[in-house]
């Protein structure tokens, strides 16, 4: 399909970023076929035009409907995006993997790096699925799904290795709020939204426990760097993390209270375990809270120093306290910025 034009999209995974992101296919003119897990999401997106777990009080368009069958979702998809959680990925496209179109283009909007493996969704996709990295395409930036549902303006990257395919995505994502850019720096793109999440968490935590807007800059910025050196470690253009996919999804997610690991972190700056956290989040870890284990590992890998989202590891899985974090990035020995 490469540089066609899309004019049917599947969504698989109907959760707030998944419902959010097929608003805007359809809101910008595209038939979607959007699959949930749940019977009743779909019964109600199909009947009453609404997914109250996800997007309550958003009337959906017309042009989106909903499937718990996906080879129905999936049938004559130009693009296929897939909505689930990073570290579900492998597990829900093992599933599908036999029902996706040939020459379709796959969309990855999870942002993480998986266990074990050390994959990012990417080449995750590639490797299951079993086609080329020139298929595959990732959507990052500023997306909080709440505000996107709204049609609050926003704007986002799309970033694919065959610019036209990214082009093609352009057009089918870009309606009277939300901008797309394209990109090819794929690496960087997914690198950025990895580590955004585990660098809000520490902001969080520095929120929870009292502290004011200079540690949240100081926070943002020193985050970004890691973030970034570890991205050109990979081979990633260190100037996507002064864009959409860098700066802009970082200060979104480390500033918002509608950012789950924002405010996963707050609740463990205030004092919460792990577990109490996860229980006042209605069950859900945010996703910073696992893949702060393999960013680091990556980054070990390739010796690249990761010292907040170190210290984001620990407290998430050594026990180190929120202060003892800040005490040791705050007097960490004297460096050239």
């Amino acid at each position: 399909m490469s540089g066609g034009e899309v004019r049917r999209v599947a969504v698989l995974g109907a959760g707030s970023w998944g419902t959010a992101f097929a608003k805007v296919i359809a809101d910008a003119g595209r038939d979607v076929r959007l699959w949930a897990r749940r019977p009743e999401v779909a019964a109600s997106i199909n009947e009453r035009r609404t997914n109250p777990d996800y997007a309550p009080g958003v009337e959906l368009p017309g042009l989106l409907t909903a499937t718990t069958d996906a080879a129905s979702a999936l049938a004559g998809a130009d693009a296929v995006v897939l909505a689930v959680p990073s570290q579900t990925l492998r597990r829900n496209l093992v599933g599908w993997r036999e029902l996706l179109p040939p020459s379709s283009t796959l969309v990855s909007l999870a942002k993480g790096v998986e266990l074990g493996t050390l994959q990012r969704m990417s080449q995750v996709i590639t490797e299951v699925a079993g086609v080329t990295p020139d298929r595959v395409a990732v959507v990052s930036g500023p997306n909080l799904a709440r505000e996107i549902v709204a049609e609050e303006p926003t704007a986002t990257v799309i970033a694919c290795t065959d610019h036209d395919r990214a082009v093609a995505l352009q057009h089918a994502c870009t309606t009277g709020y939300f901008r797309s850019y394209t990109n090819t720096d794929v690496v960087g793109c997914e690198i950025g939204g990895a580590g955004k999440n585990v660098i809000a968490l520490a902001c969080g935590m520095a929120a929870g426990m009292g502290y004011g807007h200079n540690t949240t800059a100081s926070l943002i910025t020193r985050g970004l760097a890691e973030t970034a050196r570890l991205g050109v470690a990979l081979g990633a253009d260190p100037m996507t993390f002064a864009g959409l996919a860098g700066l802009g999804d970082l200060v979104a997610t480390c500033s918002s209270p509608l950012s789950r690991n924002r405010t996963f972190g707050e609740r463990l700056g205030r004092g919460q375990s792990l577990a109490e956290a996860e229980e006042a989040n209605h069950g859900q870890v945010a996703e910073g809270v696992k893949s702060c284990t393999s960013i680091c590992a990556l980054g070990e890998r390739h010796g690249v120093e990761l010292p907040i989202a170190d210290a984001v590891r620990r407290v998430c899985h050594e026990g180190l306290s929120p202060a003892e974090m800040g005490k040791e990035l705050i007097t960490r020995a004297p460096r050239h910025e």
